[in-house]
């Protein structure tokens, strides 16, 4: 109810109403949900605060990957005791003083809620001085009440202890991950706010190490001290300018391709970003240039007109909306292009005769093949099967025809004894039927089975299974053609054997003559260092030698031909995908992991016994139509489909 005395107006909540104002508490808590979703989002916002505040050096120190302790040390501007005191309330900002700045924004954050979120979630600790301030201020927040706030003789510039994240939120901590998933989400924070500011010197410390001390320079030396001289050697330069958007930056050659964990970063006016309809435009790029299984490393950054974008549509700020979307894509997909070609890694013509269309030509005495991809290289689907029959079973005495001389008599047969293939092809009719198939042509003429039943055409018997392209075996089945990808299919069989065989106990190890050398970014160091004992109990010899470099010594006795250092980085990089290094999911990878080292390539030569023993080895798994990691093996085309088709 509402009561006027003068010009004052007065509310009062009556016995009925139900609608009430939250506690600035109760309100921090809420939003801290949406802002501090884990440790990573509080680095985030306090690096991004000694960004906004001019600091040319910033240091993140971590304790437990930040449950303990997260502490960001800053030479920025430092806080007078007023403005201290104020940066932990609920909007309050420097940032900005009106709505129209929303759209003329140059600093990192700008809504006033990352503090006091943080503050309402844990014990905050602030030190700061104005450069020049004779004293700072110290100030103590427990759960967004202030305990304390005092001079104090601090350096220059800010000093943020955030301890005991979500002490007062029992249900956050709880379902926070392990310390190496968490550190692995601040690692990858860390490097995108390093990527934006290749300026800033950036140290980061957890539990006494140094995991990366970033000097500042170039955005192309900065990706070389993140990610390693590999990835900064294959970089191609991006620039383009235009009155809407200037587009600077790198994309990977395509032989620098991965197949996980690519090196995506767009920023635009020196901000983070997520735009997956700008990825679009970058992959499309790369059409033809790498296989569907790999994508392109790229760190792009737009500089435009910020009143032009709209940075304020998520919490977390890395959702961007364009003005001109349609017309930077464009603009970004001719840059991305331009320097693909200007470098000589567009794609050359392609002389390949692999996926060309299969035109017949006549040609009585070719040799057949029943090969898509398998055999002899010269089969006419249009040859009399006498002539198949003659030269699969050669008079004694004769000598089988090179493949050479085969196709040199295929080729100027092809040119000649048109008469006899029409003379043939009336007096015989086609050149092969099925007795056992009907169609719409009805059942065939009484004289073309009349030769069949005498003898005149033998019918040779076919092998049960046909390769395609060095990547599909063919096989009739029960009810259709049956399809199977043979990589995944002996990646399910080795997966099988190898699961329980290092599922059984302690394998023994095969040491190297010359150790391989595997190096890893200190996210992913942080996970090969959580299972390490485990992998060594599996049959793996690795040993840290500082730096991220780490030397492969042996390797478990059951591994083929594989490559040591891929079998790792995929193991490392499925962990930190999943976060899971549960035992039981550990061996599931390695065995995962070695399975795919040992495997057929695709485009490998079978032989009709190697098709059908590795087709006898899948069916005799309780699960042969999936690869454990949920790729379809096995594909069946039902009749209908293929009779329809004809």
């Amino acid at each position: 109810m509402f009561v006027c005395i003068g010009d004052n107006i007065y509310f009062y909540l009556m016995k009925n109403d139900v609608i009430r104002l939250l506690p600035d508490s109760v309100a921090n808590q809420i939003a801290a949900g949406e802002v501090i979703q884990r440790p990573a989002s509080v680095v985030k916002e306090l690096v991004e605060n000694a960004v906004d505040a001019g600091a040319t050096s910033i240091k993140v120190i971590l304790r437990d990957a930040g449950r303990t302790l997260i502490q960001v040390v800053d030479n920025g501007s430092g806080m007078s005791e007023t403005d201290s005191r104020l940066a932990f309330e609920r909007h309050s900002t420097s940032k900005i003083k009106a709505a129209a700045d929303l759209f003329d924004l140059h600093t990192m954050g700008f809504r006033g809620e990352a503090l006091a979120s943080i503050a309402a979630v844990s014990q905050v600790e602030l030190r700061t001085r104005r450069a020049d301030d004779v004293v700072g201020t110290r100030l103590l927040i427990s759960g967004s009440k202030v305990e304390s706030q005092e001079p104090d003789g601090c350096a220059a510039g800010s000093n943020m202890m955030v301890k005991n994240l979500f002490f007062n939120v029992p249900a956050r901590r709880k379902f926070l991950k392990k310390d190496a998933v968490e550190l692995s989400n601040i690692m990858h924070e860390f490097e995108r706010l390093a990527l934006v500011n290749p300026g800033i010197e950036l140290t980061i410390i957890h539990n006494d190490t140094v995991l990366h001390q970033l000097m500042p320079g170039s955005l192309k030396q900065r990706i070389g001290q993140l990610f390693g001289k590999s990835v900064e050697q294959q970089l191609l330069p991006v620039e383009t300018a235009t009155t809407l958007v200037r587009i600077s930056g790198f994309i990977g050659r395509p032989d620098g391709a991965r197949k996980r964990n690519s090196l995506q970063y767009f920023f635009v006016n020196g901000r983070n970003m997520l735009h997956p309809y700008f990825r679009k435009a970058v992959i499309n790029c790369y059409e033809n240039l790498i296989s569907q299984e790999v994508q392109p490393n790229y760190f792009i950054n737009f500089d435009v007109d910020p009143s032009t974008i709209d940075v304020n549509i998520h919490p977390t700020k890395n959702e961007i909306k364009f003005e001109n979307e349609q017309s930077i894509w464009q603009i970004l997909e001719a840059a991305v292009r331009e320097s693909l070609g200007k470098f000589n890694v567009a794609p050359a013509m392609d002389f390949s005769v692999d996926d060309i269309p299969e035109i017949p030509v006549f040609a009585p005495n070719a040799v057949p093949s029943l090969d898509l991809g398998m055999t002899d290289p010269g089969y006419n689907p249009f040859m009399p099967e006498t002539a198949i029959s003659q030269e699969r079973h050669p008079s004694p005495g004769s000598a089988r025809p090179s493949s050479l001389n085969r196709r040199q008599e295929s080729q100027s047969a092809s040119f000649s004894d048109w008469d006899k293939l029409y003379s043939r092809w009336n007096s015989e009719g086609s050149p092969k039927q099925d007795l056992h198939m009907t169609s719409d042509c009805g059942d065939p003429e009484p004289q073309d089975q009349e030769l069949f039943e005498n003898g005149s055409e033998s019918i040779v018997d076919t092998p049960s299974v046909l390769q395609f392209k060095g990547k599909y075996i063919f096989s009739p089945a029960r009810s259709g053609l049956m399809i199977i990808d043979q990589h995944r299919a002996h990646v399910r069989v080795l997966y099988e054997s190898i699961f329980k065989t290092i599922s059984g106990g302690e394998v023994p190890t095969q040491n190297l003559i010359f150790p391989e050398m595997l190096t890893l970014t200190p996210a992913q160091e942080v996970f090969l260092d959580s299972v390490v004992d485990q992998l060594c109990e599996m049959g793996f010899d690795i040993a840290s030698l500082g730096g991220g470099s780490w030397s492969i010594n042996g390797v478990p006795a059951i591994v083929g031909n594989g490559n040591p250092v891929e079998m790792l980085l995929s193991i490392v990089n499925g962990l930190e995908e999943t976060g899971n290094s549960a035992e039981n999911d550990l061996k599931s990878r390695v065995a995962l992991s070695l399975a795919r080292s040992q495997a057929i390539r695709r485009g490998q030569i079978l032989t009709p016994e190697e098709m059908e023993k590795l087709m006898s080895d899948l069916f005799a798994l309780p699960t042969p139509t999936y690869t454990p990691d949920g790729q379809l093996i096995v594909k069946i085309i039902d009749t209908d489909t293929l009779l329809r088709a004809f």
